[in-house]
């Protein structure tokens, strides 16, 4: 086979339809002139000759020359209804020249099949049946009129000379149109076979088995590349299921029996000649009774797939072990840490006797740092338990104001330090959520110390709680440095942080990622909007507020 191939006739460059059409409009017009030519030099030489005289005989020729001519220029307009006008027109020039000349026993009966001729000139196989009828309906014209009025009849020895003209004429346009049309469909099935027989080679050079099936499973064709230590015609007449292990056999028939019914399944499956193999068949309905299907080797893709499972299994027994590890540390630090608090806390307060300014210091400082490091414990602990799935909240039905109220209480003294203002804007009435109630101050707690962390003194942070629906709304928002685009896209992921390195020593990176954890295990979201050196907002939105109901006896309104 060369480099360009076959195709098909439907698939053909519009470059050779264009000269196809081209010829066949030029062969038309030709024939269309012949015709006029013909008869219209046969009239002159009989005209000149003597037997012709003015008279219906004269007219019947001028019809059919006059004809000719129109549909020569009917030719060129290279369309159907140009065709189609040009055949019905032969129809009645047929007609005419019968009535003028005799009828359908007249010399020029024979010109009846000029709209058949025509039609066979044009090259459109289509067009043969209007040609035909055409035909059919002039014979039919001149035979009733000439039973009707009695048409003229020309002289003997001009009916001789009347009868081989349209004969010569008639039958050597008939056989050239049909000529024709003859080698043009022999040229359209030859190239239908040729492109038979190219489908027929790729098919067979197919890398995968193609199958016509039974619905039972049973191979009726089968092309392409057989299974290894097979044949395509071992595989005809056998089942597909045959081509399956013998423990998965059953899977293949239950595919075959979804492919019926919704139209197509696949499954993979181990093939019967090799036990370390896989294949891959695919099925579809084609018909009720008639299902195909392509088998093709799959065993690279199925260990790519088993390789990436076994990756994915890894990654997530490793990350499962590094959560353990972190919960059991985070535990375990917590309880000497606590030790530490506790004396600390005792020695700032003097509870065994008085001591040096300096020692009080110091013991100030430990209880502050260890206070500081048992919120990263917790924080630690909280993620870890969140990652390994054993975190459990403890709802409870509250009014979410109470524990918002409690977290801004706690978070003015440092507010007041950095010089910067704290507000906070509740609703008048009680907001009743079914919520873990210290996942909704842990929430309100991250923000807010994230905002202050990032907004400079004399700058203002504002938490804002209200009620969307359902909804439970709490927004933070600051006039601080505001975040990157960069590190926009981090924020929320574990151990992520924004800012500079002043910024980033005051935390682990988990406040936002607990804050988007917590809002998650309620059904919410959290979303993070930001500009940079004019502020952030974080606003979480979360299903727990329950519906008010109003007591018996008063409206709902109320």
């Amino acid at each position: 086979m060369d480099g360009q191939g076959l195709t098909h006739p439907r698939s053909r460059s519009r470059s050779g339809a264009a000269a196809e059409r081209e010829a066949d409009r030029r062969f038309a017009v030709r024939w269309h002139l012949a015709c006029a030519v013909s008869v219209g030099a046969a009239t002159a030489a009989m005209a000149w000759g003597g037997l012709l005289e003015p008279g219906p005989v004269l007219i019947a020729l001028s019809t059919v020359t006059i004809a000719g001519l129109v549909g020569a220029a009917l030719s060129e307009a290279d369309a159907d209804p140009a065709r189609g006008a040009a055949i019905l027109m032969w129809g009645f020039a047929g007609a005419g020249a019968c009535l003028l000349t005799g009828g359908a026993a007249g010399p020029l009966a024979i010109w009846c099949l000029a709209p058949l001729a025509a039609a066979a000139a044009f090259g459109r196989p289509r067009l043969l049946a209007l040609g035909a009828a055409t035909g059919v309906g002039a014979a039919a014209i001149a035979a009733l009129g000439g039973a009707l009025m009695a048409p003229p009849r020309p002289p003997d020895s001009v009916s001789i000379w009347l009868s081989l003209l349209a004969l010569g004429v008639t039958g050597l346009g008939l056989a050239a149109g049909l000529v024709s049309l003859q080698g043009k469909m022999r040229g359209e099935v030859a190239r239908m076979k040729a492109s038979e027989q190219v489908m027929h080679d790729l098919i067979d050079h197919h890398p995968h088995l193609l199958m016509a099936l039974e619905p039972g499973g049973r191979i009726v064709q089968a092309f392409g590349q057989p299974p290894p230590g097979l044949s395509l015609g071992d595989l005809v007449g056998g089942l597909v299921g045959e081509l399956a292990a013998a423990d998965v056999r059953e899977g293949v028939e239950a595919a075959l029996g979804r492919a019926l019914a919704s139209g197509s399944a696949d499954i993979g499956f181990v093939p019967a000649q090799e036990a370390d193999g896989w294949q891959t068949l695919s099925l579809r309905r084609m018909s009720p009774g008639r299902i195909v299907g392509s088998l093709r080797d799959s065993r690279v893709q199925r260990a790519r797939e088993i390789d990436l499972e076994r990756s994915r299994l890894s990654a997530e027994q490793q990350n499962a072990g590094k959560s353990r590890f972190l919960a059991n540390m985070s535990h375990e630090l917590r309880t000497p840490l606590n030790a530490i608090m506790g004396f600390s806390d005792i020695m700032r307060q003097r509870l065994f006797g008085p001591m040096s300014d300096r020692y009080a210091e110091y013991a100030e400082l430990i209880h502050e740092s260890g206070s500081h490091l048992l919120e990263l414990i917790n924080d630690v602990l909280d993620m870890s338990k969140i990652e390994a799935e054993r975190f459990e909240l403890a709802r409870e039905d509250f009014d979410a104001r109470d524990a918002i109220t409690a977290v801004l209480r706690l978070m003015r003294g440092q507010a007041d330090r950095a010089g910067i203002q704290l507000r906070g804007v509740l609703p008048p009435g009680p907001l009743e959520a079914d919520a873990d109630r210290r996942a909704l101050k842990q929430i309100a707690l991250n923000l807010l110390s994230n905002a202050l962390k990032f907004t400079p003194k004399g700058g203002s942070v504002t938490l804002t709680v209200q009620a969307r629906g359902p909804m439970l709304e709490i927004v933070v928002a600051d006039t601080g440095v505001g975040i990157s685009s960069a590190d926009l896209e981090r924020l929320g992921k574990p151990f992520e942080q924004a800012g500079d390195a002043a910024q980033r020593q005051g935390g682990a990176g988990l406040g936002l990622s607990l804050v988007r954890a917590f809002a998650k295990l309620h059904g919410g979201e959290m979303t993070v909007e930001s500009v940079l050196g004019e502020g952030t907002t974080v606003t979480v939105r979360m299903p727990v507020l329950i519906p008010y109901a109003a007591p018996r006896g008063m409206p709902a309104e109320a």
